[in-house]
């Protein structure tokens, strides 16, 4: 669990907040993708949540990353 106030909350949510503000960039290279994002980077992305976590992880080996999906167009569940 990510704890208030360290760096590894502080990381999460700069790279929470990169991606979402590189949104539209990051939709021309992953639509309709996972995309995982360490340090201000895509370090995986896939078609599954679950396999884009494993390969960040397995490539950062950090515990905790945002995954975010660039949906191409509206789906109603």
């Amino acid at each position: 669990m990510l704890k208030r106030g360290t760096p590894e909350f502080e990381r999460y949510w700069e790279d929470q907040e990169w991606a979402l503000d590189h949104y539209t960039e990051l939709m021309a290279q992953y639509l309709d993708q996972w995309v995982a994002v360490v340090n201000k980077q895509v370090v995986a992305a896939g078609e599954g949540i679950k396999e884009a976590r494993r390969v960040a992880k397995e490539k950062t080996g950090e515990e905790h990353i945002p995954v975010i999906f660039l949906e191409g167009s509206f789906r109603v569940y």
